[in-house]
């Protein structure tokens, strides 16, 4: 099943396999000013948000870090848990008040090791959900470090 690349995992996954992922999911709540993981981390789980809002940033040498993308309901938060190193390429923090879904990584990646059809739906939504941050990353740096911004509309 195709979706848009910022499809939850609702319009991403099938009932079926929405339901066998979800019989794993902890609820989990932060405060504003969380840090939920940071770049180069071990990505050993990963989320999906159900209220509140989280930013992803990226380290830039001699600045602040910058905010690459901001992530709001039932987005995934997290996709580097499913391609190894299993560490985290981006960080990420709670804007507002956050609950959300917890997943283990371990856990998820074993279901998918046993269920290839399973395993094919995970990765083509965290794939999806890859491609589209990666090309929110590239345009948000070259909007701030860029002489002329991205100048793309991508």
């Amino acid at each position: 099943m195709n979706a848009p690349a910022t499809a939850g995992m609702l319009q991403a996954l099938t009932t079926e396999h929405r339901r066998r992922l979800m019989h794993f999911a902890r609820e989990v709540s932060f405060r504003q000013g969380t840090r939920l993981f940071e770049e180069g981390g071990r990505a050993d789980r990963f989320w999906i948000n159900r209220t509140g809002g989280i930013d992803l940033d990226m380290r830039v040498p001699g600045r602040p870090a910058a905010v690459i993308e901001s992530l709001g309901h039932n987005e995934l938060v997290g996709w580097s848990w499913l391609f190894v190193p299993h560490a985290w390429h981006l960080g990420a923090e709670a804007t507002s008040p956050v609950r959300a879904y917890e997943f283990d990584a371990t856990v998820v990646r074993s279901m998918c090791r046993d269920d290839p059809v399973f395993g094919a739906s995970v990765a083509q939504w965290a794939g999806d959900v890859l491609a589209h941050r990666l090309r929110s990353a590239r345009t948000r740096l070259l909007d701030l470090y860029a002489p002329y911004g991205s100048g793309s509309l991508l």
